[in-house]
């Protein structure tokens, strides 16, 4: 008989979605009191833990650093062995351990206490030695793991990693962390390229800004907007002020009104108060834009409401942003 791989695979997804919805009734005031002492430290955050406790807590340690809360993982077994000085009195631990009675960890709880570093655990057992001498402990137990043998931690390492995410986006949003913050610790890849990229960085600019008069005809509207590939062009006033844009769309209205292209003036079907942007803003908010107004081209102005340049959605994906 085959085995039944998908019947399996939905067996586990349950037990460890049970796993995590049982943190939610445990987001109480401990969890407040553990977001407290963290918002109040002087030093840094250190997290610990052995095995894939261990290999947790190197994540946990990763998302409080990229989200305001400068932390580092420090391997209990090499703090019995010097990295224990990099822990100091201004300092928290968050020492991470199921059964609340690793060795490693508790070996070193009082010297922890004893620098002054405040103490908070996650452990499956709230009555282990571990719980009962952190200064707050954070219950991440589970009724069973996803392993059918109930040895390889499965379901309590999701409910450890989700209860730190809830520690960090916490910490997130009392902090007031924005996107220019984040924007500061990831600024390489893809992601870094959608946070810190300008409108200005990738904006088309000055002959290439498609551009015409108000009074200039929809003929010689077309030439320009073909010329310079963009899909439309920006129509200025006598005082150099965008007054509105003409695009691909405002030609087929045009031609089902029977518009004579010759001799018509733009501004008589031209989009008046298009959407803008100006060129200080993130790329992404521009793409935002695009993309609740299903248009795919934007005009940037300046200060004074004049073209300052151009950009399309292929910029944007020329870019990265996309």
């Amino acid at each position: 008989m085959e085995f039944d791989f998908i019947r399996t695979g939905q067996r586990v997804v349950d037990i460890e979605a049970a796993a995590t919805q049982a943190l939610h009734a445990r987001i109480d005031a401990k969890f407040a009191r553990a977001c407290q002492i963290i918002l109040a430290c002087k030093g840094r955050v250190i997290v610990t833990g052995m095995g894939k406790s261990g290999h947790i807590g190197t994540k946990i340690a990763a998302t409080l650093a990229s989200t305001g809360t400068p932390a580092f993982f420090v391997h209990p077994g090499e703090a019995s062995h010097g990295d224990l000085g990099m822990i100091t009195g201004t300092d928290v631990v968050i020492a991470i351990s199921n059964s609340g009675k690793t060795e490693e960890i508790v070996t070193i709880v009082p010297l922890i206490k004893r620098k002054g570093a405040s103490l908070i655990s996650m452990t499956g057992v709230p009555t282990s030695p571990l719980a009962t001498q952190a200064d707050v402990n954070l219950d991440v137990a589970v009724k069973e793991e996803a392993c059918p043998l109930g040895l390889a931690p499965t379901a309590s390492t999701t409910a450890t990693l989700v209860m730190g995410d809830a520690l960090a986006v916490a910490l997130l949003e009392a902090r007031g962390f924005t996107s220019d913050d984040f924007a500061l610790s990831h600024p390489g890849g893809s992601l870094g390229r959608r946070l810190l990229l300008l409108v200005e960085n990738i904006m088309r600019t000055g002959n290439d800004i498609p551009l015409v008069k108000d009074d200039t005809t929809v003929s010689h509207a077309l030439l320009e907007m073909s010329s310079k590939g963009l899909g439309m062009t920006g129509v200025i006033d006598h005082s150099g002020k965008l007054s509105g844009i003409f695009t691909d769309g405002d030609l087929r209205r045009a031609l089902d009104h029977g518009a004579d292209l010759k001799n018509m003036p733009i501004r008589d079907v031209m989009t008046k108060n298009p959407k803008t942007v100006q060129a200080h803003v993130l790329a992404v908010e521009a793409l935002n834009l695009m993309d609740q107004k299903k248009i795919t081209a934007l005009m940037v102005l300046d200060s004074d409401g004049k073209p300052a340049g151009a950009l399309n959605m292929h910029d944007l994906l020329r870019a990265g942003v996309v």
